[in-house]
């Protein structure tokens, strides 16, 4: 007496794991076939995370609070010279003894929008948004929410990371298209002992 087909579910109907192993196959054989080996590579990429350290809605958080930091006016903002990037790089470098005060101060943040504003931070007026800010900085934050980091330990962190990809090289992640460099009027890319500012 033959064995059961282990591919097929009770009744000897496929089952469901199997139909999706074979409709997989079938895309990747489609590829393949119509010479489009790109195409796989293209779906390849499509699934790499966004970020080295921070999940997407983690990201999203920490960029609109580094624009309320460093907001875009006449000269590009965080958001625009990249310290999302930065950030997120050194944490998986030589920031990487701040990974806890990120991972668990957004949370504390997050939370403590949620009390204070009944919304998201994301969903906030300006002026909430840097009212809620403020509630941090100060420590003046429900202490419940916070207690390793602080709230000012979470917020110095932050500021003091966005200044630092907002003015250093662009080379570490932020700076992008040397913004402070051309706003301050300072020569770039900078060379070490030969910097000049330009004449008024």
């Amino acid at each position: 007496m033959k064995g059961a087909d282990p591919a097929k579910g009770e009744g000897g109907s496929l089952s469901r794991r199997t139909v999706l192993k074979l409709g997989l196959v079938g895309m990747i054989g489609a590829a393949v076939g119509a010479g489009s080996t790109a195409a796989i590579a293209r779906l390849g990429r499509s699934m790499r995370p966004r970020y080295r350290f921070f999940t997407d809605p983690e990201a999203d958080l920490l960029i609109d609070i580094c624009e309320q930091l460093i907001p875009r006016d006449d000269v590009p903002g965080a958001t625009d010279t990249g310290a999302i990037a930065y950030i997120d790089l050194q944490l998986c470098g030589p920031l990487a003894r701040d990974r806890r005060t990120y991972r668990r101060g957004l949370e504390s943040f997050r939370q403590t929008c949620l009390r204070i504003h009944r919304a998201p931070f994301q969903e906030l007026a300006p002026s909430a948004k840097i009212g809620a800010l403020r509630l941090i900085e100060s420590g003046e934050a429900p202490k419940d929410l916070w207690d390793d980091p602080s709230a000012k330990a979470f917020f110095g962190a932050v500021l003091s990371h966005t200044m630092q990809s907002f003015y250093g090289s662009p080379r570490h992640g932020g700076n992008r298209d040397y913004a402070s460099y051309r706003m301050l009027g300072l020569d770039y890319p900078q060379v070490v002992g030969q910097n000049r500012y330009r004449k008024a």
